[in-house]
């Protein structure tokens, strides 16, 4: 088997479907599995209602239905008949998210955010399977949360490796073209769980693992893994092949293009992973696997915003020792705080963090207690790969130098705009 991903911007209007039909005619649809994410900005959309359910009712189904118009202008570009079977299914799901909506007495954010953003994925399936059956491409459609089990931590479900195995073997048909959705899985209980955000492409290396593919394809609307991000950076560089180590390197400092989780599954059984941009499918794009060296190995840039940093002293003057940094970790991790950087003299230390659920202040008030506090808000975390002597100086042209952290091969730089 070959497993295809097609993410949101490859598929965000009829064009986009289209050009993933002539994708598969020139590639071949024998014995490939396709995994599909939210059409465009469907995730941003869906979050929005969830957003507008638990804070401005108002503005519920409003939110809604700009997620419906969205995809039947899709549907009206594709499909001739207006009252196809198609235009039903898409109706009917959206009927399901409203009657869940007005059931559901569950407080748990994350809950009712996996059974309503999930559908973004299966939506842009079943539109996608059908215009392929429709224009002669014989194609079975998966529902996702039939095949990838997991257990229940909504918004970030940790995958239950043997009950997917035996699930994909019973559900995908090796003969024949398959789609299913990224992104989205179900628990013991079949409710709708996520992989977390950007999830789709570890959904592919999940089904890839389990059926001992040849090989995934992610389809990107970039050339393949750059260098940097081309909308932040001039002048960006295709790095043509680099190995799975390196590219775990890149994803763990956050690196856009790959999901952190994605490469660890294609790791364990040598599946290389191919990064086309779907505008050219016959371009190389970059190919990862395992024991190659970076080429053309450059410096990499990787640029995080809006975090904060902040320095911890002790109060009376003390080291910092092990035991007071295993209080802090603690504190951080009940907080669901992320750390990006960490530096430490004999009496502070440096954190540079990510507050994605809105922790800071209840983490700030816990540490007062037993340190002096410093805290500076929205710095921007620059990590330089493979740096050389030149690769700091455009970022300090319009930087002030907070922290400088480096190692032979990495170069960390906090700083705040001008």
């Amino acid at each position: 088997m070959k497993i295809y991903k097609f993410g949101g911007a490859s598929i965000k209007d009829s064009d986009g479907v289209r050009n993933l039909i002539s994708i598969l005619k020139i590639k071949k649809t024998e014995k490939t599995l396709i995994v599909v994410s939210a059409m465009g900005k469907t995730t941003n959309k869906f979050e929005q209602v969830v957003d507008n359910y638990f804070n401005n009712k108002n503005n519920l189904d409003n939110s809604l239905k700009l997620v419906y118009d969205y995809h039947n202008q899709i549907l009206e570009n594709l499909f001739e008949n207006a009252n196809n079977k198609i235009n039903n299914e898409i109706k009917l799901i959206f009927r399901n998210i409203k009657e869940f909506l007005k059931k559901n007495k569950s407080p748990n954010y994350s809950f009712v955010y996996d059974q309503v953003v999930s559908n973004g994925e299966l939506i842009s399936s079943k539109i996608i399977c059908e215009f392929l059956n429709n224009n002669g491409v014989a194609t079975n459609w998966i529902d996702a949360r039939e095949i990838i089990k997991t257990d229940s931590k909504y918004r970030g479900a940790n995958v239950n490796w043997e009950e997917t195995k035996r699930k994909i073997s019973e559900n995908v048909d090796l003969n024949q073209l398959n789609i299913t959705q990224g992104f989205v899985a179900s628990d013991n209980n079949n409710f709708t769980t996520t992989l977390g955000r950007e999830g789709s492409d570890y959904s592919a290396a999940i089904i890839a693992f389990c059926l001992n593919a040849r090989s995934l394809t992610i389809w990107k609307d970039v050339p393949g893994v750059l260098n940097c991000d081309p909308k932040v950076f001039k002048n960006s560089v295709l790095l043509e092949n680099i190995s799975y180590s390196e590219a775990i390197e890149l994803a763990f400092y956050g690196a856009s293009v790959i999901h952190p989780k994605t490469l660890q599954p294609l790791q364990k059984k040598e599946i290389p992973l191919l990064v086309k941009p779907f505008s050219d499918p016959n371009s190389n794009g970059t190919k990862i696997t395992r024991g190659i060296k970076i080429n053309p190995k450059v410096p990499c840039f990787i640029v995080k915003n809006n975090l904060s940093l902040i320095k911890l002293s002790s109060l009376d003057f003390s080291f910092i020792v092990e035991e007071n940094i295993s209080e802090i970790f603690q504190e951080l991790h009940e907080n669901k705080i992320k750390v990006d950087l960490t530096q430490n003299s004999a009496i502070s230390i440096y954190l540079c963090i990510e507050d994605k659920y809105f922790r800071l202040d209840k983490l700030l008030s816990k540490l007062k207690a037993k340190f002096k506090v410093k805290y500076v808000d929205n710095v921007d975390l620059y990590t330089i790969r493979h740096f050389d002597k030149n690769s700091s100086k455009k970022i300090l042209q319009d930087h002030n130098l907070i922290l400088e952290q480096r190692t032979n091969e990495v170069l960390k730089l906090v700083v705040k705009k001008i």
